[in-house]
């Protein structure tokens, strides 16, 4: 009876011992599986194109002096009426003009300052926008502004408000292809990451789409918009 119980324990004592060797196996292996698994790159992609504006915002800032105030504002008024048929002669849309309320200042007014001397008591100011989708033709009609100069009428041009702006509105309908765009060309890079390091390129472990950016293309092309997009994706990597 002694006997069989001693066998009984080294058969149960044996399997005891390969039990946990089987699971220490399989527990290791798991881990060697989750950690090669586990293993990644992250690539980055981009995609970047030029398109035109396709709306531009032209302000024509003119200012006008005199001692009588009626007279500032009687010339204020056949100013902006001079422009206006200047540009609707040269191909502007009525509809796309737009003339802002007059800005006077009255310099005997003026608490601060020394303008004891100013030769004009009243500067008025006013501006006329453009606003249109034909930019080639406002931009044309840019360079013919110095025939109303000609006739007496003073442009000002040193300030944030009489900067013209392009503007680029589609970006909806091109946002599709520059996102594939951008994922193709990171993948490109992972795959040759992948082939470097003699490893295979997995599935997409997660992905991140970048903000899209529009910008000049230059100062001396703002009418040309460059467009932008950065992607970040990381790949799973197995050998």
């Amino acid at each position: 009876m002694q006997s069989m119980n001693k066998t009984a324990s080294i058969i149960l004592g044996l399997g005891i011992f390969l039990g946990l060797t089987m699971l220490g196996y399989l527990l290791g292996h798991a881990a060697i599986e989750h950690k090669m698994y586990d293993r990644s790159v992250t690539v980055k992609g981009l995609s970047e194109r030029e398109y035109p504006a396709d709306i531009v915002i032209w302000p024509i800032q003119f200012n006008v002096a005199g001692n009588e105030l009626v007279d500032v504002y009687q010339t204020l008024d056949a100013h902006a009426q001079a422009i206006r048929d200047h540009l609707i002669s040269h191909g502007i849309e009525a509809a796309d003009i737009s003339l802002s309320a007059p800005s006077l200042t009255d310099k005997s007014a003026q608490q601060y300052g020394n303008d004891s001397a100013a030769p004009f008591r009243y500067t008025a100011l006013r501006i006329v926008t453009v606003y249109s989708a034909k930019i080639a033709e406002v931009r044309q009609v840019m360079n013919t502004l110095s025939e109303l100069g000609q006739k007496g009428i003073v442009f000002t041009g040193n300030n944030y408000q009489s900067q013209t702006d392009y503007l680029f509105t589609r970006l909806n309908e091109i946002k599709p292809e520059m996102i594939e765009e951008a994922t193709l060309n990171a993948r490109k890079v992972a795959e040759k990451f992948a082939a470097d390091s003699d490893s295979h390129l997995g599935k997409i472990k997660r992905a991140s789409q970048g903000q899209f950016s529009i910008s000049a293309r230059d100062k001396n092309n703002p009418h040309i918009k460059k467009v932008r997009v950065v992607s970040t994706i990381e790949y799973y990597l197995s050998d």
